[in-house]
């Protein structure tokens, strides 16, 4: 939804006085905090969890481009080569993601960009998240007692698919930044899909551990043999069903997928799924807007960190704990240490009592932004912050609460199922952005050769709790909460400084957290610190990555208070730091990412 132009001269107003704010009050302390230069990294830092990770941060003069598969990777960074934008190389790869990792993200989904404008400073957000159905009610996932279903029982099929909103994110970014024809963005995709990909190892393992795909006939056809087997690592799949719908898309728009066939076929595949039939319309992928949003942004020692503002929680969650750790001293600190893992962890805690709180669709539920975001607020929750013991469960803050809300709990927070994407391209323009179809597979329905997700299930199960409506209840139009946190940070000048994100579920927010302190109060390289152990706090457990360092810190973290489990904490970090010798790039060795840069 485009902003008026007096509004969108407010915000570009503001935002110019934000940075001049900091380049007055910050310019002498830049220099003493500035980022490292390549080949300086900070003494005795954990390289990572596995010691043949590369460390070494992919490095480029003109752009750079960091997505989670190599062919993904590749076309943006042909986009860019061609003299394409941040938001072209961003489309061009999503759409080959849509295709080759179809268990992450694709057209059927939505998600979440963050675009900043190298000549004016100015950071816009996308939102392309999803929305529920006009048939949809608060109710539908309750059994016939009251209850809530269980997460695998309404996941499948077509009743948890909302209306997807990533074609026209892509599309509304597109007008506003794009410099290559919309049509061009798409003939990697369809070039792949026509010819054919060969499955990696990692779809191989998504496919073989699903336990939905063989319900639906489109799915077991496409990822499995006529034996019943997954489709082995190496074999190539042709997708013409998607090369076809993408080359309707390419010459018409986003049209053509929210009117007409494709529209219908959607439709009809949501309403006729053998499990758990859906009342989706064509009315509702018709009416479905993407919005422009205002980013919400916090200033964390000398730098602004941006991220997307509600019904997404990850920006605010993510600025939360950052605010937060700015009382303490964390340079002073080693990496992977007990003191600062406890201290991100506690940070964390606080965060999370506000998100599960208070962030719902904007739309939808007055969310007190400002007030979570207040530095004064952020330091009265700092001062709840022990360095000798653990909160335990927090309890929320009221930063400046108008209105009686109860707690919004996820649905489920599965992460395996989102993708992201950072670029910047040879203008200094930049693009973090974050898609998801929500869990592995999403709904497990398949159209045309995409994916539809299952983003229904992000909205809280229950409608009530306690007596109050629960924020992020289901309702007709509205976008369900979601985790996904896609940053950029620019200095004291307003000039960028580095673009992150990841998949995770409500980890996500952990996952960038870690990456940016590791980055900014730790001086490691980009590489270095996506490769840092992660470790999470959700307000409950502190949750350490299986084998990994961090494992020996358990008994140390136990005598503190925490509840600790192991856990997999499998993120998909793709980020770019620009530093005083050009652009450095880092990808998730969890995963199968690159970063490629010229």
């Amino acid at each position: 939804m485009a902003h008026s132009a007096e509004r969108a001269g407010k915000r570009k107003g503001a935002f110019w006085c934000l940075r001049a704010v900091a380049a007055a009050a910050l310019a002498m302390a830049v220099n003493a905090c500035a980022l490292p230069q390549q080949g300086e990294p900070r003494a005795g830092a954990v390289s990572g969890p596995v010691s043949k990770w590369p460390s070494e941060p992919a490095h480029g003069n003109r752009h750079m481009i960091a997505a989670a598969h190599p062919l993904a990777a590749r076309a943006g960074r042909e986009i860019l080569r061609s003299g394409g934008s941040a938001v072209d190389a961003a489309i061009a790869a999503q759409m080959v993601l849509t295709l080759v990792e179809p268990q992450s993200s694709g057209i059927g989904g939505g998600g979440f960009m963050l675009h900043y404008a190298a000549e004016s400073g100015e950071v816009s957000v996308y939102d392309g998240r999803e929305t529920a159905p006009k048939a949809a009610n608060p109710y539908m996932f309750l059994d016939g007692r009251g209850e809530p279903r269980a997460f695998a029982d309404v996941a499948p099929g077509g009743i948890s698919v909302a209306v997807p909103g990533l074609l026209r994110l892509l599309e509304m970014a597109h007008k506003e930044h794009g410099r290559l024809p919309w049509a061009k963005l798409f003939e990697p995709a369809i070039e792949l899909a026509e010819k054919g990909f060969a499955v990696s190892p990692r779809l191989h393992k998504s496919v073989a551990g699903d336990k939905h795909l063989k319900s639906f006939a489109p799915t077991a056809a496409y990822f499995f043999t006529s034996g019943g087997k997954p489709k082995a690592a190496g074999t190539v799949l042709v997708n013409k069903p998607l090369a076809e719908a993408l080359r309707r898309i390419a010459e018409h728009g986003a049209d053509a997928f929210y009117h007409g066939p494709i529209a219908k076929d959607i439709v009809k595949a949501v309403n006729g799924a053998k499990r758990n039939p859906g009342g989706m319309t064509v009315d509702d992928l018709a009416s479905y807007e993407a919005k422009k949003r205002e980013a919400v942004c916090l200033f964390y020692r000398v730098w602004l960190a941006c991220g997307a503002p509600p019904p997404s929680a990850g920006g605010i969650a993510t600025l939360q704990i950052l605010g937060i750790l700015q009382r303490y001293d964390l340079a002073a600190m080693e990496p992977g240490s007990t003191e600062a893992v406890h201290l991100i962890a506690e940070a964390s805690r606080l965060a999370f009592a506000d998100r599960d709180t208070y962030i719902a669709d904007p739309d939808f539920v007055p969310v007190p932004t400002a007030g979570m975001l207040d530095p004064g607020y952020l330091g009265l929750r700092a001062k709840e912050i022990s360095l000798t013991e653990s909160l335990g469960v927090a309890a929320p803050g009221m930063p400046a609460v108008g209105a009686d809300l109860g707690p919004a709990p996820d649905g489920a927070a599965h992460g395996l199922s989102t993708t992201h994407v950072s670029v910047i391209d040879a203008d200094g323009n930049a693009v973090s952005m974050t898609t998801s179809i929500e869990t592995v597979f999403g709904s497990r329905l398949m159209v045309r050769g995409f994916l539809l997700n299952n983003q229904m299930t992000d909205f809280s199960f229950l409608p009530n709790k306690d007596g109050a409506p629960v924020v992020n209840r289901i309702a007709a139009g509205k976008r369900p909460l979601s985790s996904m946190a896609p940053t950029l940070v620019l200095d004291g000048q307003g000039r960028m400084v580095m673009a992150v994100g990841s998949p995770g579920g409500s980890w996500i927010i952990g996952y960038v957290a870690k990456t940016i302190v590791a980055v900014l109060d730790w001086k490691l390289n980009i590489q270095e610190a996506i490769n840092l152990a992660n470790f999470s706090n959700r307000n409950g457990v502190t949750e350490l990555e299986r084998n990994t360092p961090l494992v020996a810190l358990k008994a140390a973290l136990e005598k503190l208070g925490h509840e600790i489990r192991i856990e997999p904490l499998i993120s998909g970090l793709h980020g770019i730091v620009v530093t005083g010798e050009g652009l450095t790039g880092g990808a998730d060795p969890r995963r199968q990412g690159v970063a490629f840069g010229d």
